[in-house]
């Protein structure tokens, strides 16, 4: 089977939040571009979700959507706020209980994965893994940077799903944890927030050429850098270049790709992560889930511009249309 495509309706954030885009116009944007998969947020898409719930009206109208519009629920990205008590973490078991919710909620909206953060504890999402059998979905949990395959807390819920022997737990790595180039997006924004030329322009050789972040941090300081300096700086903690490849070891366990992107041009190329070499991989790992789109370049252009978000997963669609051997190259349909 393909690879097929989808969007996060985290994408569609700003519009969310400012009313231009209903849930209807989230779904029905992301289909006309044959991305069919629909990821959400819980928080985002439905109102009250998780502390006072969700009425069955609205589940009943997310569904009317999704079969209106041809799509398929894909994942609901959870969170799980084990450090709501002041001064201690939630006991395990009452982290537990919180997952079983959100596994109950993915099963109302017929989600076929939960996105379970990476600072999780493994044990939790084990002891949560028999509910999820049990409703018919996997716990994912999201290899995000500046985590990694090799990394040794990743590293350990890898030992612990295998031990467990449950077939509902798995990974969702995010994309921008390949970021093999320092993003234009967030360069444009620090030099307006005050980063001189010459500073900017070495954090940037620096991050082409992999100096250790803490090097980076140092030499900046020594240059004069001060505030925004030392902040640009401070993302090489967070930004990361690692190997695609190093998925293949773990694609039994992938079930669905968070298509990170921070800007795509106008010739459909996203200039810091190499999604032509991201696909080959998937393909060669045999991998037939969704990518789905995940817009993060907004959060770096509001200062000085309303961000289009729509035009934006409009152009990844279409790369990854390109890249994927499709014929056709989605397109939105004109205003009526």
């Amino acid at each position: 089977m393909a690879i097929k495509r989808g969007v996060s309706l985290y994408s569609y954030q700003n519009e969310t939040f400012q009313g231009k885009m209903s849930l209807e116009d989230c779904i029905r944007t992301s289909a006309e571009l044959g991305a069919n998969g629909i990821e959400i947020i819980g928080e985002q898409t439905f109102w009250g979700w998780p502390e006072v719930g969700v009425e069955d009206a609205a589940i009943d109208n997310w569904h009317s959507l999704i079969k209106k519009y041809d799509c398929t629920p894909v994942s609901h990205d959870f969170m799980l706020d084990y450090k709501r008590y002041k001064g201690r973490i939630m006991p395990h078991d009452e982290q537990v209980a919180s997952v079983k919710n959100d596994i109950d909620f993915g099963a109302r909206l017929g989600m076929k994965f939960i996105r379970a953060l990476v600072s999780i504890d493994p044990q939790v999402l084990v002891d949560a893994a028999q509910h999820a059998e049990e409703k018919g979905l996997k716990i994912l949990i999201e290899v995000h940077a500046p985590l990694h395959f090799d990394h040794p807390w990743i590293i350990r819920h890898a030992e612990a799903f295998e031990k467990s022997g449950s077939n509902a737990l798995g990974f969702l790595p995010d994309m921008g944890m390949f970021l093999h180039a320092f993003p234009p997006v967030l360069v444009e924004r620090f030099r307006r927030m005050g980063v001189p030329d010459e500073i900017a322009d070495y954090i940037v050789k620096a991050y082409d050429d992999r100096v250790l972040s803490e090097y980076v941090i140092h030499n900046v300081r020594e240059m004069g850098g001060e505030g925004p300096a030392i902040a640009m700086a401070e993302t090489s903690r967070h930004n990361a270049a690692y190997e695609p490849k190093r998925m293949l070891d773990y694609m039994p366990r992938i079930h669905n790709i968070h298509g990170k992107f921070y800007q795509m041009n106008e010739d459909y190329v996203e200039p810091s992560i190499p999604y032509d070499e991201i696909v080959k991989v998937l393909q060669q790992g045999g991998y037939d889930g969704y990518i789905c789109s995940e817009y993060e370049g907004n959060r770096w252009i509001e200062d000085v511009e309303e961000p289009d978000s729509v035009e934006q997963v409009r152009r990844q669609q279409v790369m990854l249309a390109r890249l994927l051997g499709e014929d056709e190259t989605p397109a939105l349909k004109a205003a009526a």
